[in-house]
């Protein structure tokens, strides 16, 4: 399977959310004030989950008045099919209808319902997402990689660091997984969360001197739920897992930073991901997840292996039974803990930054930045 190459919020104040992936999570609804700002929506339909955010902008962040997310399988039995099975376009129009009902009760005009690599890939794809629209009115997306990416990208800018000379984003999803490498060396260490923002008129839109400089970028078409499939016909355990390290590692040979000599001084990787919350949140112990805890969480690649070894020695029976990878979460935690592994092992660095946002928050910052109506930072 060959990766896909380019052609060429802080939402702390009201999360309180279950890792992607979980099964529906509620947050307290706050009512908009008469005469305030407008409402912003954004949805992001994976392979794995249905999600959404609904926000208001407040100064260079947004507060987040109402959310949803559910596991529905969209993607399930595509990758031997190349179809969206009917029980798994049913599921997720279910969940739409809830997303569609939200909208409707907060009034939100300005929105962007986005589908992602499960949508890319299936061969019915057209036919879901007119479906889609006959039965719930909502007009979803299909995005291509680089976005993706770069929403992932900006979601990031708050947890830049300020000594970030290079800097790795990574984006575990259910179907693919996104890497963009980015040099900031250039521009002047207060701007850099503030450069990596900029990023949402495109990789190539930044012109020239003092920006951000996007070296390379790659969709690996092998995210959780794909990755599994591929060594379903695996028995053992640990075999399966080192299998699908190896494999998601050489996936990455075409990554141009791949075999590229890079220091650890001025290196960041910051993951965002469920797979990502879910190996911190079982280092801290989480029985019950807090997003307050986990996001902007350091880990060392020592203390995510440890975890990834306890993983290991707990079984499918024993993950399966953890409290602090969930129901929802326990059958696709090896394949992204696989993916994790891969990433720490390949680059120059032994820290990983979490990072409990991603396409959600990036839409949302992306139409707030296209509207003009985010003050200027700082994004913290």
């Amino acid at each position: 399977m060959t990766p896909e190459r380019p052609q060429g919020a802080d939402a702390a104040d009201a999360m309180i959310e279950l890792p992607e992936g979980g099964s529906v999570a509620k947050e307290p609804s706050a009512p908009a004030a008469p005469g305030s700002l407008p409402l912003y929506a954004a949805l992001d339909l994976g392979t794995n989950s249905c999600r959404m955010l609904i926000a208001q902008p407040k100064g260079s962040q947004f507060t987040v008045i109402d959310s949803f997310s559910k596991t529905v399988q969209l993607g399930a039995g595509l990758e031997a099919s190349g179809r969206l099975s009917r029980s798994s376009m049913a599921r997720t129009i279910q969940a739409l209808r809830i997303c569609e009902k939200k909208l409707e009760k907060h009034n939100v005009r300005r929105m962007r319902l986005i589908a992602t690599e499960a949508c890319r890939r299936a061969r019915n794809a057209k036919d879901f997402i007119n479906q889609v629209r006959r039965e719930t009115g909502l007009q979803l997306e299909i995005i291509g990689p680089e976005e993706e990416a770069r929403l992932a990208v900006i979601s990031c800018a708050p947890l830049v660091n300020t000594t970030t000379e290079q800097l790795l984003v990574v984006d575990i999803g259910g179907g693919s997984t996104e890497l963009v490498w980015i040099d900031l060396s250039a521009v002047p260490q207060e701007e850099r969360p503030r450069a990596i923002m900029r990023l949402h008129m495109g990789f190539d839109a930044q012109g020239e001197g003092k920006v951000a400089r996007v070296v390379d970028w790659i969709s690996v078409p092998l995210g959780v739920a794909t990755l599994k499939d591929q060594f379903a016909d695996v028995d053992d355990d640990a075999a399966r897992f080192a299998l699908m390290s190896w494999f998601f590692e050489e996936n990455l040979a075409s990554f141009s930073p791949y075999n590229a000599e890079n220091l650890r001084a001025g290196f960041q990787i910051i993951g965002t991901s469920g797979t990502v919350t879910t190996v911190a949140a079982s280092f801290l112990g989480l029985r019950r997840y807090d997003r307050a805890k986990v996001d902007g969480l350091q880990m060392t690649s020592d203390q995510i292996g440890y975890v990834i070894r306890e993983y290991l020695t707990l079984g499918p029976e024993g993950r399966r039974t953890d409290p602090r990878i969930g129901r929802d979460r326990h059958a696709l935690i090896m394949s992204g803990a696989a993916i994790l592994q891969a990433l720490m092992r390949i680059w120059p660095t032994d820290r990983l930054s979490v990072a409990d946002r991603g396409l959600r928050e990036g839409l949302l910052y992306a139409q707030m930045s296209a509207d003009g109506i985010l003050e200027d930072g700082p994004y913290t």
